[in-house]
């Protein structure tokens, strides 16, 4: 399920961060929370067994540790490096299709220019007036995208003016 909160990160500050993270119902947190718990208490029990318990004999410490560097050279063999790679990969991919995504008047300015055809005053206006529009669309778009932008055109009034 898909979870949007653009206008909460949008208002988001550096310091309220953590109260967004925690409000996220589609949040890797809530997602992660339970196997983050028993990781923890298995690793917090494994430590007090191996530091208190284990303390009064020397072989069955040497026991844990060759438990543990056999347990270890079998890790090895997942390549988490490469799952990291695809998971950081993924993130930029996302990342870079919003960007590209993001409506440059620019590119539709090249384009009107290049398409209506008129050195008259009737041709220039009809330039204008397209431009005009594509602007007042990418400004509802980043309207309700971006705080500043909002703050500088609060109403319908202020986008008029």
């Amino acid at each position: 399920m898909t979870v949007t909160y653009s206008s909460k990160v949008a208002n988001a500050t550096f310091f309220g961060f953590h109260r967004l993270l925690l409000k996220w119902k589609g949040s890797i947190y809530k997602l992660l929370y339970r196997e983050f718990i028993v990781f923890a208490t298995l690793y917090t029990a494994i430590s007090v067994l191996y530091r208190y318990t284990l303390s009064n004999s020397r072989s069955q410490k040497r026991f844990f540790e060759k438990l543990s560097i056999y347990c270890d050279k079998y890790a090895e063999q997942i390549p988490v490096t490469f799952v990291l790679g695809f998971y950081v990969t993924l993130v930029v991919n996302r990342w870079w299709n919003q960007f590209v995504n993001l409506p440059w008047p620019d590119r539709l300015m090249f384009l009107i220019s290049s398409c209506v055809q008129g050195r008259d005053e009737y041709g220039r206006l009809l330039r204008r007036t397209l431009m005009r529009y594509v602007n007042l669309t990418s400004l509802l778009i980043f309207r309700s995208v971006s705080t500043a932008v909002y703050k500088r055109f609060p109403t319908m009034d202020h986008v008029v003016g």
